[in-house]
């Protein structure tokens, strides 16, 4: 079972195994619901895969709007992890911060905004980013 609780800090997400269910206090709970909980040996299959996420990042390349450059710029931090993006350089036009990558195999250079993110600009990319990689939409 998967359990929903606030806390002074945040809310926090509950896995309790089925025997172990049955004696949990439920008071305070904000929802719950029954899930199925894979081994960790078994790699969760992705809603999206690398291809795709190239696809977007390059679809995003002419965003203007604040939410849209946030997710760019994690989604081509994910995607250099993935080895997918090369770093090349960086370079500053003003206040704003541009790095220079490339896809991997490719020679064309294509610009990253590093848009400097705060903690609430990382929790909203993380959670779309979650959605999309997992599938949840």
């Amino acid at each position: 079972m998967a359990a929903l609780r606030e806390t002074p800090i945040a809310l926090e997400r509950l896995d309790l195994c089925s025997d172990c269910w049955t004696g949990f206090d439920k008071a305070g709970l904000l929802g719950f619901w029954q899930t199925t909980m894979h081994p960790p040996t078994v790699k969760k299959a992705l809603f999206v895969d690398d291809e795709l996420l190239c696809e977007l990042f390059e679809r995003l390349s002419d965003a203007a709007e604040p939410a849209k450059v946030n997710f760019r710029f994690v989604l081509g931090l994910i995607l250099m992890r993935k080895r997918r993006i090369v770093y090349e350089s960086t370079r500053h036009e003003g206040e704003k911060e541009i790095w220079s990558v490339r896809f991997k195999g490719r020679e064309e250079l294509l610009d990253l905004l590093n848009p400097r993110l705060q903690e609430q600009d990382l929790a909203e990319v993380s959670a779309q980013l979650g959605e999309i990689l997992n599938g949840e939409l």
